[in-house]
């Protein structure tokens, strides 16, 4: 299947059944309909999620890096995580909380972990499923079990990770966060509440609400697709939130790209140009933040 069959219509249909209210048949109907059959829908959907498969660009077991799976306390239980370092590190180093997006701490997550450890930092990707016992196997499901989480205890979850970072030998103290799509939204609301977090970086991640802005302590750097209409619907009230109240952010808002558009998993929505540049940008904001 060649990717430039894929509409803007299908990929808004998918945006559609992983986000809002599309059920799995519905969006086969619907995308059946604008691929002219089901023989077409059936090739085009895989293009549109993500490949579980292509996820590892950093091999699980990079000699330049240490890495492992931890378990430490959550705000009411046991958070899993996946922790990484760089294995040559010689001075204390910044930390970074890897949010992962709406499908759970899956090998995608993982591997953007080990990307952020390879830039210099101790990153932890935090399973934020973990007091539903996980992120399983089905994307469909974990989509589901997110849907479920108290957003309150969410973000306390967050603070947790927080605090397990900031203690660890090796580190600074100083602890930032980058999410994804859902995680990105995380980060906006737990930027509002953690007094601690020195920086905040959210792709095409939900604004928190601007009566909560006041709080920000965290420098932000916000990331957007152009064509995310979803998600962009909220930046110009959190954009006046944030200048009012005096907060040190950055907005960029990449064209003609697709929410998603950092993710390499994902054939038809990724844009590897906005992903670079964004990634390049996140790296250097985070350095200079957390040093």
């Amino acid at each position: 299947m060649d990717k430039s069959q894929i509409t803007q219509a299908m990929i808004d249909a998918y945006d559609e059944y992983t986000h809002l209210t599309l059920d799995r048949r519905r969006f086969m109907e619907r995308l059946t309909a604008l691929a002219g059959s089901g023989a077409a829908a059936a090739a085009i959907a895989p293009l549109l999620a993500a490949n579980s498969a292509s996820a590892e660009i950093i091999a699980s077991d990079d000699g330049r890096l240490a890495a492992k799976d931890v378990v430490y306390g959550g705000s009411s239980g046991e958070m899993k995580g996946y922790l990484v370092r760089p294995k040559e590190a010689t001075a204390p180093l910044g930390a970074v909380i890897v949010i992962h997006e709406n499908r759970g701490l899956n090998p995608h997550t993982r591997d953007v972990a080990r990307r952020m450890a390879l830039e210099g930092f101790i990153a932890l990707a935090p399973d934020f499923l973990s007091p539903a016992g996980g992120t399983p196997d089905d994307e469909d499901k974990a989509r589901e079990m997110i849907g479920t989480l108290d957003p309150a205890a969410t973000a306390a979850n967050a603070e947790a990770s927080l605090q397990f970072l900031a203690k660890l030998d090796g580190a600074n103290g100083k602890v930032g966060a980058v999410g994804f799509c859902w995680g990105g939204g995380l980060v906006n609301r737990f930027a509002t509440r953690s007094p601690e977090l020195k920086a905040g970086v959210a792709y095409y991640g939900s604004q928190a609400a601007a009566e909560d802005v006041p709080a920000i302590k965290a420098a932000l750097m916000l990331h957007y697709a152009g064509l995310d209409e979803r998600i962009n619907v909220g930046i110009d009230a959190y954009r006046k939130a944030l200048e009012e109240n005096g907060k040190t952010f950055e907005i960029h808002v990449y064209d003609g790209v697709n929410h998603a558009f950092n993710n390499d998993t994902s054939a038809a929505r990724y844009d590897k140009a906005a992903a670079d540049l964004a990634w390049q940008r996140t790296v250097d904001f985070l350095k200079k933040t957390l040093a």
